[in-house]
């Protein structure tokens, strides 16, 4: 890819027509910011159809070190006072976000408890789960697609981390299209193919939260194997998660586990269409270069478009004087283009080097994805199940994108083998 020359001041990056313009016009504009203005200010929009007020404004931060600086440190840019660039009441933000919305301590007590689901021990135990829907996932494409194509996202990117997700909350197979269901319209906020109203947001989230409470509740009662029961189950000082924390927590883990792996996933596939030498590289020494492989698909993808933080006191940010109670927005989608940091930041390159590091799963900080290692993990347990049993599996179309300034979702994407 190739970004086009955008000059300053002829983009807005609040306005939803910017988010449909060609990609490499986005790339230009995001280069103009890092070259010229890395830190500066947008007007905010009004929402339409959304009960939310037209907010202050914010500053953009694009370039990776200020991106870096801001999610670093947590006392001066707070969560809790909203993670998206609209204004979202305190209740509903925590309601959808939960602890990514949130500072500590709060936070900090959510998260050790969540945690005990992902630590190393607990990641390894679903290592065979995982191997095994991904094999369910070629099985299926080779019985069910006998003239060898269809919908990428649907077929195999979507499928397979919801699964994983599901069974690792004891939720039943059956249960899974209604969840897939949730979690696209919550994710889908932008995009009038998938969201029609305001109302749709909620009732969606409401349905979710709902299902994961009485989820919660039965597990504190019936105690099973799954990680449910261990975190409506864990201590700690003396503290355990309600069922409405865990409500929260449901939403956000299922939710992010799912569409941000299936964003990845989906522009995985798209990106060893495109770059078959890169497919090469990687699929002759599939071991070896799958860890910076993976990473160099986040890193592109960056299925994270942004998040926010609130300054809570005077401050600076890259030389720009930022006052108590501002509004930052982090473009991690601009960090990872950032030319002072990456060699050819828009060339795909599957042996790139870790450092420094992509800020596709945050920038570092308290709220560094906590399911960024089982991310990784089914990423290159799918496309080693797709190199050794379909290795000719490729896109034959542009992918459709969703419309979104939070989500590079991709909505469908045409393959063949």
């Amino acid at each position: 890819m190739i970004p086009a020359d955008v000059a300053l001041g002829s983009f807005d990056l609040s306005d939803t027509e910017f988010w449909v313009q060609p990609r490499e016009y986005r790339e230009g504009a995001f280069a103009t910011l890092r070259r010229e203005q890395p830190v500066s200010w947008f007007e905010e929009r009004e929402y339409a159809g959304v009960p939310i007020p037209k907010g202050p404004g914010y500053w953009s931060v694009a370039n990776h070190d200020d991106v870096w600086h801001v999610s670093r440190n947590p006392q001066l840019f707070v969560s809790g006072q909203g993670v998206n660039i609209g204004d979202l009441p305190i209740d509903i933000a925590e309601f959808f976000g939960s602890m990514i919305a949130m500072d500590d301590p709060r936070h900090f007590r959510i998260r050790s408890i969540v945690s005990k689901g992902f630590t190393p021990r607990e990641i390894s135990r679903v290592e065979e789960y995982v191997r095994v829907k991904a094999a369910a996932v070629v099985d299926r494409l080779l019985e069910q697609f006998p003239e060898r194509e269809c919908d990428f996202v649907q077929e195999v990117a979507a499928p397979m981390p919801l699964q994983i997700i599901c069974e690792m909350m004891g939720i039943p197979a059956e249960d899974e299209p209604q969840i897939l269901r949730w979690t696209n319209v919550i994710l889908g906020v932008g995009d009038p193919e998938l969201v029609t109203s305001y109302e749709d947001l909620i009732a969606a989230g409401l349905g979710m939260f709902q299902y994961a409470q009485a989820l919660g509740e039965d597990r504190i009662a019936n105690p099973r194997d799954d990680l449910t029961s261990l975190m409506m189950n864990a201590n700690v000082d003396g503290e355990r998660m309600t069922a409405q924390e865990f409500g929260s927590f449901f939403i956000l883990l299922v939710v992010a586990g799912n569409e941000t792996t299936r964003t990845a996933i989906s522009h995985g596939m798209h990106l060893l269409t495109q770059h078959r030498d890169q497919r090469e590289v990687w699929w002759n020494d599939f071991e070896a270069n799958s860890r910076t492989a993976v990473d160099e698909i986040v890193r592109y993808a960056t299925p994270v478009i942004h998040f926010r933080r609130t300054a809570t006191e005077d401050t600076e940010v890259g030389g720009q004087a930022i006052k108590a109670g501002q509004k930052l927005v982090l473009w991690y989608c601009s960090a990872n283009r950032d030319e002072t940091m990456y060699a050819d930041p828009y060339t795909f390159n599957v042996l790139r080097p870790m450092n420094p590091a992509q800020v596709g799963f945050g920038a570092g900080g308290p709220h560094f994805c906590l399911g960024a290692n089982l991310a990784r993990r089914e990423i290159t347990v799918m496309f080693d199940e797709i190199r050794r049993r379909i290795p000719t599996l490729h896109s034959v179309a542009e992918p459709e994108y969703l419309q979104s300034n939070f989500i590079n979702g991709i909505k469908r994407l045409r393959c063949a083998w």
